[in-house]
């Protein structure tokens, strides 16, 4: 019997499987690369956000910009003295507003516009609230 033929086939396979285990190392050495360049990268972000939070109390606070309207200020007045949620009602008397629909109206119009530029927040239809 002659072995040659199944010697070349097995020497056939045998380059294949050596070219595609070299593929392979190739493939993870790449792989290795990116993965510690993502490791550091995630680094450089954690050590960033640890930075930014230690330095976020020492940071002014900014006072958001309000509409030309004296009520305004007095509006967030009225939340900072309350711990809970707001009706326009509620706003319009800590405004000394006298409480008549027009009055009560115009308050809440002024509450949605604070909604509308992030200040205040309104969790239950008329209820209003300082954004956390």
């Amino acid at each position: 019997m002659n072995l040659q033929p199944l010697l070349d086939a097995l020497g056939l396979q045998e380059d294949a499987a050596r070219a595609l285990a070299g593929d392979l190392r190739a493939q993870i050495d790449d792989l290795q690369t990116r993965l510690r360049e993502a490791e550091t990268h995630l680094e450089h972000l954690a050590i960033t956000r640890k930075t930014v939070t230690g330095l976020a109390d020492r940071l002014p606070d900014v006072a958001p910009d309000l509409p030309e309207h004296p009520d305004y200020p007095r509006i967030l007045d009225a939340f900072n003295q309350t711990t809970g949620p707001l009706r326009a009602k509620d706003v319009c008397e800590a405004l000394g507003h006298e409480l008549l629909p027009k009055n009560v109206e115009g308050t809440r119009a002024k509450l949605k516009r604070l909604v509308k530029l992030g200040i205040l927040t309104e969790a239950d239809t008329g209820n209003f609230a300082r954004k956390q």
